[in-house]
C-alpha cells in the first residue's frame, strides 16, 4: 500500500469512499451522497496547507485523508480538523491509522500545533483509533445532530503537538 498525495485522478475514490461513510451512518452527520462536480469542487478549493491524501493499493483508492480548517479566524490558524474514510471491505486493516499519522505529520510540517476532530459517539472504532495515536477525549456534544430521525451525540477529541 502506497500513501500519496491526492490528485484530481483520485477523486471519483475518494467520492466512492465518502458516499459510503454517509450510507454507513456512523462517520458523518451528512445524509446526501455527494456527486462528482460536488467532490471535485471541494478539491479544487482547497490550499495547499490543508492536504488530502490517499491510501492505494494497485493503484485503487482503499481510503482518504484530508486535513481541513478547524474555523477561518486567524486565531485558529495552528489548528487542523482532520477527515479519515476508509473503503466499506477495507476497514479493520490499519489503514486509517497509516493515513492519520501521515496527516499528523503533514500537519506539524505546516505550523499546525492541534487538531480537533469530531466522531460520532457511537463510532467506538474511529474511537480506539483517535486514542491509539494520541487523541484525547475533550467532551460530548449531546443531541449534536439528527440521523434518520434520532438525535446523535458527537465526541469532541485532541491532539496537541
Amino acid at each position: 500500500m502506497e500513501i500519496l498525495h491526492a490528485t484530481a485522478e483520485d477523486i471519483g475514490g475518494i467520492l466512492e469512499i465518502y458516499n459510503q461513510g454517509i450510507e454507513d451512518r456512523i462517520a458523518t452527520l451528512d445524509t446526501d451522497q455527494k456527486t462528482l462536480q460536488y467532490m471535485t469542487d471541494w478539491f479544487n478549493q482547497r490550499e495547499n496547507r490543508y492536504a488530502v491524501i490517499v491510501a492505494k493499493e494497485a493503484g485503487y483508492v482503499v481510503g482518504w485523508c484530508a486535513l481541513n480548517p478547524y474555523n477561518q479566524r486567524c486565531a485558529y490558524a495552528g489548528v487542523g480538523d482532520p477527515s479519515v474514510y476508509v473503503r466499506r471491505n477495507q476497514r479493520g486493516k490499519g489503514i486509517g491509522e497509516q493515513l492519520m499519522r501521515r496527516i499528523i505529520d503533514i500537519a506539524k510540517d505546516n505550523d499546525f500545533h492541534k487538531l480537533v476532530l469530531a466522531t460520532l459517539a457511537i463510532n467506538l472504532r474511529a474511537q480506539q483509533l483517535y486514542k491509539k495515536i494520541g487523541f484525547r477525549e475533550v467532551g460530548v456534544y449531546h443531541r449534536q445532530g439528527i440521523i434518520e430521525g434520532n438525535f446523535v451525540d458527537v465526541m469532541i477529541m485532541e491532539l496537541l503537538f
